[in-house]
């Protein structure tokens, strides 16, 4: 038995099994592959290494189809849409673009779902790129018994049945809640809903049914790994807040034996090779490597591993350590960027300063590029491996300084987000400042009345400012104005002029949550007829002015207006569900009025694809349109004639409409620019804040101790903002349950014999870490380390080679370049 305070499940879920669908043929066809399986074909560790072979025969498919919904968004299997499979098919058929020369790639689909972040960007990338799509449901494969082709049928949007010939066809499968994760919730007493995900509370993607269990991931709904992540994030920060009174009050610090003094000691390098499965050992000659890292000089002891980070591999490797009296650890396998701090965590154990290891990148620099000729594969691995131990032998042990951390936060914005962020990390018990440029909270919830599943927005708001006003460790800005922000993650100083005066607050991390606003049309007689309204204005109408609705005989909502086109190639994400919404309420007031939606594709994703099924069912019209005939309005007495081509019958037809509502873009804020310029963090080129990485650190910026939530990150509904709002807080209490921050050792430093003060290499850092001071009567560069990434960019724009990074000296490059030259 385990007693524990809180529990987090994330069990997952396993995509649908299409046997069940005979028509498409995937039991009896060996060329028909489920979306999972093709990724695997892919993968340079597959079953064909990365060639994309039919099953069949073994011959390369030059034409491929893709079949999208394949269990998702279907009464007879599942009627919810899973979220990911638009973006993963556009994915793979990018890559297969990749690996095979002059493929045909057909995606068949119904509505194209790229609402994420860049997701737009890479559907139209791909557009480009050739790949053809295709709105049309197959509804029939058949095998060709002798070729082993597949033939598709399907019908166009015109109504003509059509049938192709495909090489390959890929079904892009859905996904389903697990059988063992629905009996293990039920055991936990978390209520499930009829597809077998959990509930969650209103408001809240990872609150269960049952108080202090949490859910994360698909297990809640469908969803991609940027969102799965940043709902794990959400999910250990609603533990924290449980569990803030006995933070680390049983946490075992990890001991490691002292550090051993191996500076004035000749190198004595350890290689490891990894064969890594047959990702390396399949292309390369590892032997061969192995043997001839033993001939190079400084190398005392070289192996071959199967898996060099497997754990029985990590106590082998430091056994050889101490049994070798190694100072020096070369390991040549795959990217330093996922594993080095493990091999790193391994030296430590053995008392060696973890700089004191390099890392040679023989898997996508050498086997993965190189995997059609396995000799010159294996020459350049050991090319690689030379470079590596010449560089092994320049590295010196570095110190990682420590910083104190201020135990506050900072949040600018006051929206559900900024608050929601706030509360979270004032519960735990951190002191927390909410600046506000308005002179009251709420943001754009105060023109919000309801979610997509029905709840007040109203109630929601009102508790939260409540919670804030009251909470004896939060502190509340109005009418604020961010005017300085310097120092570092732990170390922050923020000056704002509140209420005529100027007030500086220390705190140790920041959480920008600046929100966006609603873009103004100017296109569709917007401003120009009373009739027509944005969808926050018509949510005014719906809920205050009922004789206007009653009145109305013909409704029409136009979907992607100032989203999706060249000026602002994103997806708003909320727009497709907001009209829905609206338009059963429509139907609900007056089952007779005429509601029609215009639009491009309908996005519905997730759970919300039962809104869109609802709609339909309550007699709402769809009526396509793309960019070359988009709707026009004419502005008459009686009503507004809107015409618009139906793809269905290839003709225009004109609706004559009393009110037409404008699904408008969500635009980021002006105010972004100047918090981007105070803080040197990075924007997209939409204007939206651009975290660290959108799978690994969603809610993160590169500088540490800056996260961001909400709509300043890009448009998402309410329930996703609040979850991204617990994710940035729980990001931020790592650092701020501190007591002291330790720093990387790989950082900048500046020769001040050498500098002359001219402030390049300020100019090139992206992370504002260098600064010019003066020390005995002259002006030099000074390095935070708290804030440098060891990019380099300094050393680049130095003129006089002041500035250098350590163990990426110059010295330490050039004898690497030379190596490289000298050949073996």
């Amino acid at each position: 038995n385990i007693d524990v305070g809180s529990i987090i499940f994330a069990p997952g879920c396993q995509t649908f099994n299409p046997s069940s669908i005979e028509t498409y043929s995937y039991a009896k066809a060996s060329n028909v592959l489920t979306s999972l399986e093709f990724e695997r074909l892919l993968s340079a560790s597959g079953p064909t290494m990365g060639k994309v072979l039919r099953p069949s025969d073994g011959k390369e498919a030059k034409n491929i189809a893709w079949i999208q919904c394949v269990g998702s968004r279907d009464v007879n299997t599942h009627n919810y849409c899973s979220s990911v499979c638009c973006m993963y098919a556009i994915k793979e058929a990018v890559v297969t673009k990749e690996h095979v020369d002059g493929v045909r790639c057909t995606l068949f689909y119904m509505d194209m779902r790229t609402y994420g972040k860049e997701f737009e960007r890479y559907y139209e990338r791909a557009k480009e790129e050739g790949i053809r799509f295709l709105r049309a449901r197959p509804h029939t494969i058949e095998e060709d018994k002798e070729t082993k082709d597949l033939i598709l049928r399907y019908v166009d949007e015109n109504g003509n049945i059509n049938q192709e010939r495909f090489d390959m066809v890929v079904l892009s499968v859905g996904l389903e809640a697990g059988s063992q994760a629905i009996e293990t919730a039920k055991r936990l007493g978390i209520e499930i809903d009829s597809d077998g995900f959990a509930k969650t509370m209103n408001f809240s993607s990872v609150e269960t049914s049952k108080k202090g269990i949490y859910v994360c991931g698909t297990f809640a709904e469908p969803k991609d790994i940027p969102l799965s992540v940043m709902e794990a994030s959400a999910a250990s920060a609603q533990a924290q807040e449980l569990l803030a009174p006995v933070r680390g009050t049983q946490v075992k610090e990890k001991e490691y034996p002292p550090e051993l003094d191996v500076s004035s000691e000749e190198p004595r390098i350890g290689v490891f090779v990894c064969n890594c499965g047959i990702n390396i050992g399949g292309i390369v000659d590892v032997p061969a490597v192995v043997e001839y890292a033993k001939s190079l000089p400084n190398v005392v002891y070289a192996e071959e591993n199967l898996f060099t980070c497997a754990q029985d591999t990590q106590e082998k490797i430091k056994e050889v350590i101490k049994r070798e009296k190694i100072n020096r650890v070369v390991v040549a396998a795959c990217t330093p960027r996922t594993h080095e701090p493990l091999f790193q965590e391994t030296l430590r154990s053995c008392g060696l300063n973890k700089y004191l290891f390099e890392m040679a990148n023989i898997r996508n620099q050498c086997s993965w590029v190189h995997s059609d000729d396995k000799e010159k594969a294996t020459e350049k691995a050991k090319d690689l491996v030379r470079m590596a131990v010449s560089r092994a032998r320049q590295i010196r042990p570095l110190p990682q300084p420590t910083v104190s951390v201020t135990k506050a936060a900072v949040v600018i914005g006051g929206g559900v987000a900024g608050i929601s962020a706030a509360l979270s990390l004032a519960d735990q018990g951190f002191k927390t400042a909410i600046l506000e440029k308005s002179d009251k909270l709420g943001g754009n919830a105060l023109s919000l009345y309801e979610d997509w599943k029905g709840n007040k927005v109203s109630e929601l708001l009102s508790n939260l400012i409540k919670r804030a006003n009251e909470h004896e460790n939060i502190d509340i800005y109005l009418n604020a104005k961010v005017e300085e922000i310097k120092g570092f993650v732990g170390n922050f100083e923020t000056v704002i002029s509140h209420n005529g005066t100027k007030k500086q607050i220390k705190h140790g991390v920041i959480i920008i949550a600046t929100g966006a606003k609603e873009y103004k049309p100017e296109e569709y007689l917007y401003g120009k007829d009373k009739r027509v309204f944005t969808s926050l204005e018509f949510d005014k109408v719906l809920a205050q002015d009922k004789e206007t609705i009653k009145k109305a005989k013909s409704v029409v909502f136009i979907q992607c207006v100032g989203s999706r086109i060249p000026e602002r190639p994103y997806c708003s994400k909320v727009c497709c569900t907001h009209s829905i919404k609206n338009a059963i309420k429509l139907k609900e007031i007056n089952p007779d009025i005429e509601v029609f939606v215009l639009y491009r594709d309908i996005r519905t994703y997730g759970k919300r694809e039962q809104l869109y099924r609802e709609a339909r069912e309550k007699g709402v019209f769809f009526i396509r349109y793309d960019l070359e005939n988009k709707p026009e309005l004419i502005s008459e007495e009686d009503a507004i004639k809107v015409t618009v081509k139906d793809p269905v019958i290839q003709r225009p037809i004109i609706i004559e409409s009393d009110l037409v509502v404008l699904a408008s873009a969500i635009i980021p804020n002006e105010e972004n620019e100047n918090i981007a310029q105070l803080l040197r963090v990075p924007l997209n080129e939409d204007g939206f804040f651009l975290e660290a990485h959108a799978k690994l650190r969603p809610v993160d910026f590169a500088t540490d101790g800056i996260f961001m939530c909400g709509l300043a990150h890009y448009p998402k509904p309410i329930e996703e903002a609040i979850a991204q709002a617990k994710a940035a807080a729980s990001r931020a209490a790592v650092i701020l349950s501190k007591k002291e921050l330790t720093v990387e050792g790989i950082v900048s430093h500046v020769n001040e014999l050498l500098c002359r003060g001219c402030g390049k290499c300020v100019e090139a850092c992206p992370f504002g870490a260098i600064s010019l001071v003066q020390k005995d009567g002259r002006q030099v560069a000074e390095v935070q380390p708290a804030l440098c990434k060891g990019c380099g960019s300094c050393a680049v724009a130095c003129p006089t080679g002041a500035a250098s990074v350590y163990n990426f000296e110059d010295e330490q490059i050039l004898e690497m370049v030379e190596t490289a030259f000298a050949g073996g």
